[in-house]
């Protein structure tokens, strides 16, 4: 199968690219290239003997909302996650929010059902459940309550409109992601908390850790991405699936004492109820039923610990762990400040 990667530099994409080439695929990214300052792990550019990573795909430098539909009809599918990544960005730019994550991803489906490609894997969130009492699963209502999430519901809901017998959209409602990456993000809890525990050797919670939060490692999701294109199309026409594991529905308190144990001497403190009311339990049953070859191989622990030989092996330090390379609001900020992009994050200097 043909495939394109959008967001191919990015967190998760440079974890799935890779294994689906590595399955077999052929497989071209595009990415904007707004994160492309920071490599966590350099070594993911060559195997073990130091030649060149054969599964690294080719990249289009390019942004989604000004792809032509010719570029688009040699591929059997999409895999779609070229979006601006979370919360504190949609604070900042919350109208670009809307014209990268919604507009411009309703518009790559469009030109990519115009173009022939069958299938369209799209990266959406457990954050459209909002507040949720009990455990929510795909059939409870959508409460998004920030930009990031209201566009993934908007695009859930425009993509499912658009499908028909030559178009079926998928849509993968992944869980906070945690874990290693080449392309590493620090600014997503686990991932910061390790963070913390190795520079600071302390993790003072500002909240008292009480709201739930769903969790999946990106090897995981990336699984997830596999399953969903091996499926038989009818299968995973119009799908809805969360993807996670009900072991990995833990408290943030629970994460943070977890990261805590994995990291001797850090210390742990928590502080009182914080404004972000966020807080939901989400259900995995579905799919199980329809991958059934789908199981999460990483629990928090064990991403945590994969997170702690990262950084003895690497030594992390802490210009890298607060630089601009692993948190996306410094880059965009940065990209900003230096007139590298305008106000509607286009490279003025492609």
């Amino acid at each position: 199968m043909r495939i394109l990667v959008t967001g191919s530099d990015g967190y998760l994409g440079s974890l799935v690219a890779p294994r689906l080439s590595a399955e077999g695929h052929d497989v071209v990214g595009l990415d904007t290239g707004y994160y492309r300052h920071g490599w966590l792990c350099p070594d993911h550019m060559t195997t073990a003997d130091g030649s060149p990573n054969p599964h690294l795909p080719q990249v289009i430098n390019g942004d989604i909302r000004r792809i032509g539909v010719d570029a688009l009809r040699v591929f059997d599918a999409i895999v779609h996650m070229a979006e601006l990544s979370n919360d504190p960005l949609g604070d900042l730019i919350g109208a670009v929010t809307y014209d990268i994550n919604h507009l411009g991803s309703v518009s790559l489906a469009r030109l990519a059902k115009l173009a022939g490609v069958p299938r369209f894997v799209y990266m959406s969130s457990c954050s459209v459940y909002g507040v949720a009492e009990g455990t929510v699963d795909e059939r409870s209502p959508l409460n998004p309550l920030t930009a990031y999430a209201k566009c993934k519901a908007m695009v859930e809901r425009d993509l499912t409109s658009m499908a028909d017998d030559n178009f079926s959209p998928t849509f993968l409602r992944n869980a906070t992601a945690f874990g290693a990456s080449p392309r590493m993000r620090f600014d997503i809890v686990l991932n910061n908390l390790c963070g913390l525990a190795w520079i600071e050797h302390t993790i003072a919670m500002t909240s008292d850790g009480t709201p739930w939060r769903p969790l999946v490692h990106g090897l995981d999701i990336a699984q997830a991405i596999s399953c969903a294109l091996r499926a038989p199309r009818e299968s995973v026409h119009r799908l809805v699936v969360n993807v996670g594991s009900d072991d990995n529905n833990r408290t943030v308190r629970d994460i943070a004492e977890t990261v805590a144990d994995e990291f001797p001497g850090c210390d742990l403190s928590f502080g009182p109820p914080g404004p972000d009311q966020r807080s939901y339990r989400v259900g995995f049953d579905r799919i199980h039923t329809v991958f059934p070859d789908f199981s999460t191989k990483w629990d928090i622990a064990a991403g945590a610990a994969q997170l702690h030989r990262v950084f003895e092996s690497i030594e992390l330090d802490p210009e890298t762990f607060y630089g601009r390379g692993h948190t996306r609001l410094k880059q965009i900020q940065y990209l900003l400040k230096t007139n590298q992009v305008d106000d509607r994050l286009f490279w003025r200097h492609p």
